[in-house]
């Protein structure tokens, strides 16, 4: 048991069990320790023959590692995933609004809601989109949204990721995998489905397809190639959904469409799935050392001939300090206020803010705007003398670079070890596919699990692991 101001997802303060957790509870108290222990090393083996890796970088050379992957399931109720699956798609669809706004009329500026400068001066605001209509309006096609949970009815946003959202190939391999070695336990508890993701993607893809396309849409997944940290889910989406992987050398473009090499020539693409940054996508618009994307296709797309998914310019949503007006944001497009909450978020750019945030380094966590992975970022009550003063002067140097937020009792949930089960922090992330005339979201998600005792970086690349999380039918 965790202390009391800690939300165990198993266990009342009492020691009986959660309502989620009665069943696998009464399972587990039946399993013999040695068993779990072979079933947990068979787990690791399935991941290891399967190829899920992962690349971490930082170092003198990137180091592919397998996934850490634990046995017990997070498990939620249908009641818990109603409330969640409201605030999500209430807030996706309001990533979209503010998309198109801030392509266009800008309107929120003008409200004043969110500063103007917080757009021009941004680094992921991307010009070249503006007055470009998506196919559909569509601008995040594939969303996913980090969630933490501190208490029975209380979960906040931690970060939006509405670029290149990665880890649904665990979501779905870590589900395979409980498949085929707890048949049982899916037997006693009814668990809603996730595999149907690959094909939701494909259909959702086809819906946003461009007007120019056929009625069977042809979709392909772009990747930067086998050295990207994520190349391992670019291949196993692609090869889910039947579509084909692509590289930039792959593609060029013929008679103004966006078109890839086949067997029997070039053949126009409609939808591509994108999993490269903005700034690789068109070395004729953007980065003109870029080897990884396509010359002119950024000409197609704004003359409506491919639809880019996520559209370019979609990265200022998950910009970290646009985050902190998501509430504004939410209320300003929805008419309605957020049902899911942020955490409270000092925006390091604003002086009282920066002052706040120099005078209270030991008790916060700090992360870079453009950050993500675990990197780049402090968790003061955990970091050393040593690592507080370097970060001061980071962000003394470059206040707009940061944005800070309270150390959260973030919620455990057990992980199988040795002695049985222990507690260890965890955050989720579900994930949203948005179409022009739908909103599905995936009844689960990627849990990811701090493995170290008393740790909350969940991240893959800082020692954190992955769960399968269930979502029962209730």
């Amino acid at each position: 048991m965790e202390n009391g101001d800690i939300l165990n997802e198993m266990w009342h303060a009492d020691g009986s069990a959660r309502q989620p957790y009665k069943d696998f509870q009464s399972w587990f108290e039946g399993e013999d320790l040695s068993r779990l222990r072979a079933k947990q090393r068979e787990a690791e083996d399935i991941f290891r023959l399967t190829g899920i890796t992962f690349n971490v970088y930082g170092r003198a050379q990137a180091e592919e590692k397998i996934i850490p992957f634990d046995i017990v399931p997070r498990i939620l109720s249908g009641r818990e995933w109603q409330k969640l699956s409201r605030g999500i798609e209430q807030r996706v669809r309001a990533i979209n609004a503010f998309l198109y706004d801030i392509y266009h009329r800008q309107e929120i500026i003008r409200s004043g809601r969110v500063p103007k400068e917080m757009i021009s001066k941004n680094a992921a605001f991307l010009p070249a989109m503006i007055g470009v209509d998506p196919p559909g309006g569509v601008y995040t096609h594939i969303v996913g949204i980090d969630l933490v949970r501190t208490g029975e009815d209380q979960f906040y946003v931690l970060e939006d990721n509405a670029r290149t959202p990665s880890g649904v190939s665990y979501m779905l391999e870590n589900r395979e995998t409980m498949l085929q070695m707890f048949p049982e336990l899916f037997a006693r508890n009814r668990v809603q489905a996730v595999q149907n993701y690959p094909r939701d993607l494909w259909r959702s893809l086809a819906a946003s397809a461009p007007s120019v396309s056929n009625a069977t849409p042809t979709v392909a997944v772009l990747t930067p190639g086998i050295y990207n940290s994520a190349y391992f889910e670019h291949a196993f989406l692609a090869d889910q959904m039947g579509v084909e992987l692509v590289e930039g050398h792959d593609l060029r473009i013929v008679d103004g469409r966006v078109a890839m090499r086949t067997t029997r020539g070039y053949h126009p693409i409609d939808v591509l799935y994108r999993r490269v940054d903005d700034d690789f996508l068109d070395p004729l618009n953007f980065n003109p050392e870029s080897t990884l994307g396509v010359p002119g296709i950024m000409d197609v797309y704004r003359a409506g001939g491919i639809t880019i998914a996520n559209a370019p310019g979609t990265g200022i949503a998950d910009d970290k300090a646009i985050y902190s007006y998501m509430p504004e944001i939410v209320e300003f497009y929805t008419g309605e206020k957020a049902i899911l909450e942020n955490v409270p978020t000092w925006r390091c750019s604003d002086s009282d803010s920066l002052a706040y945030v120099l005078d209270n380094l030991n008790d916060l966590v700090v992360k870079e705007v453009h950050g993500s992975g675990g990197y780049g970022m402090l968790i003061g009550p955990t970091a050393t003398k040593k690592d507080i003063a370097l970060f001061r002067k980071k962000l003394q140097a470059r206040p707009g670079n940061y944005i800070a937020q309270p150390t959260l009792s973030l919620s455990t949930v057990p992980v199988f070890t040795r002695a049985g089960l222990a507690p260890r922090h965890v955050d989720l992330r579900p994930f949203v596919l948005v179409s022009p005339n739908s909103v599905n979201i995936t009844p689960g998600g990627l849990t990811r699990v701090a493995l170290k005792k008393g740790s909350l970086v969940v991240n893959s690349s800082q020692g954190g692991g992955t769960k399968d999380t269930w979502v029962l039918e209730d």
